[in-house]
């Protein structure tokens, strides 16, 4: 009970600090949640759709027209200009006022009606990986359409029967399966990771920045003395207000995202609140050991902001772990937003139990106990150290 105790006398204390830095809540509620809104209401489309491409049409013919305005009927594409020659339709792509152009040459129609395999090009900008992979797809879909319009009309003045047509003109069906994304809704998959991190990335800042002040106020002996000089007691009521507040504030964003947005969640709830509490001590249990492993304010809130963008990269999210080089495949397991995404994939977005990724489990409660190498260290710097700018 005398534990309890104390551990109530300093999460009290905490709590008044909390209210009296404004940091704190700025940095724990109100950037997360602007973030939170940003991330999910820039993809709230899913996919980006009418991206602006253009056309060099030199053969003008209803043929070509034709494929011009299917063009443009596609989600992804939309047909802003018309330009005179590939020149101006380049320079239009340069400075960014296309993302892409079709051009269709000269002779065009009168080639494909007699079969001389006209060229059909399409120029696309890859800058943007995302826009130019859509649309390239979009481009490349319209010119085989263009051809194939062309052949079923002449098939079918021949007196082919539509099967014939069918097996002519698309000899393999593909039966495309999109397994558990079927709308290819880029929010599904980066914002529940992207939106994640952010908040990992405070956690981490904030946890290293609070034992921080107390060492540059020179309140550490203060803090510790209300535990009887017991580290373990003085850490557990010192970040127990924290873990609260970001607790509340993932549940309320897991509520935004699965009931108002309506994200699949396969797993069901119990793995969403497991998987939420084991964010909240990871992240804080690596801000506390960055803090152990070097007492400065500014040395451990550096090394929370460099592992934190670091996760960014290599959770997987983006670029796959298991197409990255040996050794940095090796370092994603120092991070504990990579073995959140993971738990999260397998176990909440697909529905599979946690025995299919007890390693990633493992490695959050790791993250969690970390503390408990540098607490000693904590302790003594507290006691004993200097704060220097």
């Amino acid at each position: 009970m005398k534990y309890l105790f104390q551990i109530w006398q300093i999460a009290r204390r905490e709590c008044r600090i909390l209210r009296k830095n404004h940091i704190y809540g700025f940095c724990m509620v109100v950037f997360p949640l602007l973030a939170m809104i940003f991330f999910t209401s820039l993809m709230d489309e899913g996919l980006p759709e009418d991206m602006p491409v253009g056309v060099v049409d030199l053969d003008n013919t209803s043929t070509s027209r034709s494929v011009v305005r299917r063009l443009d009927a596609f989600q992804n594409s939309r047909v802003v200009a018309r330009y005179p020659s590939v020149a101006d339709a380049r320079r239009a792509v340069q400075e960014n006022q296309i993302y892409a152009f079709l051009y269709i040459p000269k002779g065009t129609t009168d080639d494909l009606l007699s079969s001389r395999q006209p060229k059909i090009s399409f120029y696309y900008n890859m800058a943007s990986i995302m826009s130019g992979a859509l649309l390239m797809k979009d481009l490349k879909v319209i010119s085989n359409l263009g051809s194939a319009a062309v052949g079923q009309a002449t098939m079918r003045a021949k007196g082919y029967t539509p099967e014939q047509i069918s097996a002519f003109l698309q000899p393999i069906r593909l039966d495309l399966h999109q397994v558990a994304n079927p709308w290819t809704n880029y929010n599904l998959y980066l914002s529940t990771v992207f939106v994640p991190g952010v908040m990992m990335l405070f956690m981490f800042l904030i946890s290293a920045y609070s034992l921080g002040m107390e060492l540059k106020f020179q309140r550490g002996q203060e803090w510790l003395g209300m535990a009887d000089n017991r580290i373990v007691v003085a850490i557990l009521g010192k970040f127990l207000p924290q873990a609260l507040i970001f607790l509340v504030l993932i549940f309320f964003y897991e509520f935004y995202i699965y009931h108002v947005l309506h994200f699949p969640h396969l797993g069901g709830w119990w793995r969403i609140v497991l998987l939420a509490v084991l964010q909240v001590f990871a992240s804080i249990g690596f801000g506390i050991f960055a803090f152990g492993l070097m007492p400065s304010l500014r040395m451990s809130m550096s090394v929370c902001s460099l592992w934190a963008v670091l996760s960014f990269s290599l959770a997987g999210s983006a670029f796959p772990v298991m197409a990255m080089d040996g050794p940095i495949q090796a370092m994603t397991w120092l991070f504990p937003l990579r073995h959140y995404y993971m738990l999260y994939q397998i176990t909440v977005f697909n529905g599979y139990p946690f025995i299919d990724a007890w390693f990633h489990l493992v490695g959050l409660v790791a993250f969690t106990l970390l503390p408990w190498f540098v607490i000693r260290k904590i302790k003594n710097a507290m006691l004993t150290y200097v704060y220097i700018p």
